[in-house]
């Protein structure tokens, strides 16, 4: 069976019936079926084959035989031809509105941009839980760092400067952003010793999530490779793939503890490549990376003249005694893109204030720089009253500092989660030392498991507790997860004991 050859049946079977992936995926639920969406978007892409039974499933979506969708094999007896496929049975239409009677009318579809975009942070299993929650079933989410659900809130110097300032935040900023919030974002990149930012230099952004899609647009022809971390915050690989990239995953390394493996980073390097990314401290690890790494991957950069991308929005949540330091700040020579913000460590995701810092040689970068100007231009500006707190945030008391402390709810839940994980048979997990986040292994042997995605709808369907799998960090076995130690130490210990009883009898079939 041909990888290629089979995603190309299975796409133009779909195109022939009008088939869009959502319709497949809702048609299997209707039958009682499991078929995910992230499942389908790699059977339809190429990346995957399907077992036996998705086989099945999918033939019999699409009316047509297994055999001829897994091989091209002349239909068996009864089921349509490969060029006349039999018709499916009617898609149900949402309530209220009748199935269209015209065979002619025009479907509209996703870009193909998307068929190899996935973001599985908040995808099937995700879409799962909100399903049994919509029919009353109480879900423990560990799923995602979204502090404000879990009794963070924001400090109440910045909602008070926020209100304050409202009334003169109505109109656009300056497309890079307002001058005192980038002001206070330039003084705080000279006290990390970014050299050579000025404040043209500076860009305010809805979140860092909108800065990165913005510079891999602007950086990426298509073909263009961008070594990036494997287990890596996966909007970093579905920008660069959106923006016509190749993602290459470089391994960080548990056995040290979570850190980049510079070999590995060395062999992945190509003519083709153009960029590598750090995320530091990590998502989805709590690895805060050493200054000897560090020192190593600018060297690397240097050596093949890469533009170096980090991602440091977790800089100000570091525990432990341990100390983050800028990558830019060892490279003048180089050209870097700093990414960070107060979502996080202001407990304000939802305010969408972020910031990336250009330093170091922009000389060579005078051509791309026009470019981020273009598109930051076209986007008008970020949030303007969310810009308008950035100074009071940056130059005011970091009440984030008690949390991270022992007595800090922060400290104390990582403490806790660290331990109950570790004590649990066939669970292995490395300290986190930054963030809110843990990437524990599973042992696959003793739990016989083969596919992730599946242990985490397991655990969901039976104990109620939401979490990501390993591979929605684009890792690359069916063996670690992550969990979230944001909530409260009363639900995290209940979470803790339902994951371990989970685990006493489970094995996947």
């Amino acid at each position: 069976m041909g990888l290629n050859s089979f995603a190309k049946r299975l796409r133009n079977v779909m195109d022939d019936r009008g088939f869009k992936q959502v319709d497949l995926v809702n048609a299997a639920a209707a039958q009682g079926k499991k078929l995910g969406k992230s499942q389908l978007s790699q059977y339809v892409s190429g990346k995957t084959l399907p077992r036996e039974d998705a086989m099945e499933t999918l033939s019999s979506l699409l009316g047509v035989s297994a055999s001829w969708l897994a091989e091209g094999d002349a239909p068996a007896a009864g089921t349509a031809s490969p060029a006349t496929p039999a018709a499916p049975a009617p898609k149900p239409a949402p309530s209220g509105n009748p199935v269209p009677k015209s065979p002619h009318m025009r479907q509209f579809k996703k870009s193909s941009k998307l068929d190899n975009v996935l973001y599985d942070v908040r995808g099937p299993v995700v879409d799962e839980a909100a399903r049994m929650e919509s029919e009353g079933v109480r879900v423990l989410k560990l799923n995602i760092g979204n502090p404000a659900p879990f009794g963070f809130r924001t400090p109440d110097e910045v909602v008070q400067d926020m209100r304050q300032q409202l009334p003169d935040c109505e109109g656009y900023s300056d497309s890079r952003g307002l001058f005192s919030a980038r002001k206070a974002i330039m003084q705080y990149a000279q006290l990390n010793h970014l050299p050579n930012v000025g404040l043209d230099d500076i860009y305010t952004g809805n979140g860092v999530s909108e800065l990165i899609n913005l510079c891999m647009q602007a950086i990426i022809e298509t073909g263009d490779e961008i070594l990036i971390p494997s287990p890596d915050y996966p909007l970093w690989t579905a920008c660069a793939t959106l923006a016509g990239g190749v993602p290459v995953h470089y391994l960080c390394d548990e056995e040290a503890e979570w850190n980049p493996d510079i070999d590995d980073i060395r062999k992945k390097i190509t003519p083709r490549t153009k960029a590598i990314v750090i995320i530091n401290p990590n998502n989805p690890t709590g690895a805060v990376y050493s200054r000897e790494i560090l020192e190593e991957i600018v060297e690397i950069a240097r050596q093949h003249q890469l533009m170096i991308l980090s991602d440091e929005i977790y800089d100000r949540l570091i525990m432990d005694g341990y100390t983050h330091t800028p990558i830019a700040s060892l490279a003048p020579d180089l050209f870097c893109i700093t990414f960070s913000g107060l979502s996080k460590s202001h407990m304000i995701a939802g305010y969408r204030i972020g910031w990336m810092i250009m330093s170091g040689n922009k000389r060579c970068a005078r051509d791309l720089i026009e470019g981020i100007n273009m598109l930051s231009n076209m986007r008008l500006c970020s949030n303007v009253p969310a810009q308008s707190i950035v100074q009071t945030a940056l130059g005011g008391h970091q009440s984030v500092n008690g949390y991270l402390v022992p007595g800090g709810r922060v400290f104390d839940q990582r403490e806790l989660v660290y331990e109950a994980l570790n004590q649990i048979p066939g669970i292995t997990a490395v300290k986190p030392k930054a963030a809110f986040y843990i990437f524990p292994k599973i042992d696959v042997k003793k739990f016989n498991i083969t596919d992730d995605e599946q242990f985490a709808l397991d655990l969901l369907h039976d104990k109620h507790v939401l979490l990501v799998p390993g591979k929605g960090f684009n890792w690359h076995k069916p063996d670690h997860f992550r969990v979230v130690y944001l909530p409260r130490r009363r639900v995290l210990t209940e979470c803790m004991e339902d994951i371990a009883d989970f685990l006493s009898t489970y094995r996947q079939a």
